[in-house]
This record gives C-alpha cells, sequence and structure tokens, in this order.
C-alpha cells in the first residue's frame, strides 16, 4: 500500500483530527503545528499568537481508497473556511483555515476546490483559507493526540 500526505488547519485540531480518522482510506492522522517560524513550538509557544503556526493535522490516506479531492470535500464540510482566524468559539491565528500542500496537484486541485466553492453560492461570504507549501509540521504533545478519541468523545462541544 502507498500512502500520501495531506495537511488541514480548520481550527481546533481535535475534532479536524477525529473527522479525517473516520474518514474511510484514512491510515493515520496526527495533530501537529505547522506554518510558522519557531522550531519545535509547544501548545503554549502556539497559543501565545507569537509564533505564526497554525493547528493542523497531517492526514495520511491511501489514494487508492480515498483521494485527494475527497479529502477536500471533508474539509470544507467540517468547517467555516469564511471566518478568518475563527473557528466557533476558538479565536486567535492558530485556528486559520489553511490547507498546505504537498505536490503541485495536490495545490491545484486544493486552488480548484477552492475557486468553485467560491463561485458556486454554498458560502455567502468570501472563503478565506490560505494555501500555502506544506512547511515543517511538527507534531503536538502526546496528550493532544486522539484527544476526543481518549475521552470517548466523537466531536468538540462547541
Amino acid at each position: 500500500m502507498t500512502t500520501e500526505k495531506a495537511t488541514f488547519g480548520a481550527g481546533c485540531f481535535w475534532g479536524v483530527e477525529a473527522t479525517f480518522r473516520a474518514t474511510r482510506g484514512v491510515t493515520n492522522a496526527t495533530v501537529g503545528y505547522a506554518g510558522g517560524a519557531t522550531k519545535n513550538p509547544t501548545y503554549e509557544d502556539v497559543c501565545s499568537h507569537g509564533t505564526g503556526h497554525a493547528e493542523v493535522v497531517q492526514v495520511e490516506f491511501d489514494p487508492a481508497i480515498v483521494s485527494y479531492d475527497q479529502l477536500l470535500d471533508v474539509f470544507w464540510s467540517n468547517h467555516n473556511p469564511t471566518t478568518l482566524n475563527r473557528q466557533g468559539p476558538d479565536v486567535g491565528d492558530q485556528y486559520r483555515s489553511v490547507i498546505f500542500y504537498h505536490s503541485p496537484e495536490q495545490q491545484a486541485a486544493a486552488e480548484k476546490s477552492k475557486a468553485s466553492l467560491d463561485q458556486g453560492g454554498r458560502f455567502k461570504r468570501p472563503i478565506v483559507t490560505q494555501i500555502e507549501p506544506a512547511p515543517t509540521f511538527y507534531p503536538a504533545e502526546d496528550y493532544h493526540q486522539r484527544y476526543l478519541e481518549k475521552r470517548g468523545l466523537t466531536h468538540c462541544a462547541v
């Protein structure tokens, strides 16, 4: 089995991780930080808003079972991509909507998907999701991994 990686930021990473883990064809999902300047940031560093990192989920998937386009559909369907640096009650640049692409094909698919949604009228406001090359990914602390699963939950309470 050959797997590929996809990296998404869509607010608090606990719920995003649980959503992707439940997606058929996803072989692993790891919460972490990406997109900032600080090396090896901690959760406290990221929450201080001085690192530039977003809370993200790095997804490993089997493209023979789930396509990158299908993962994009999961991403768009599970957060509000029109709110800048905010998802529900969570506010801050670490909660920004972002797609970090790992290949030119992922970049093209993400840009096409975003443009289609923006033009399709599904959202009343413009999509603010950033689409950027995948930077260094820093896994979050162990206590954040499978956080909701460890607590018997399936999603974050809003």
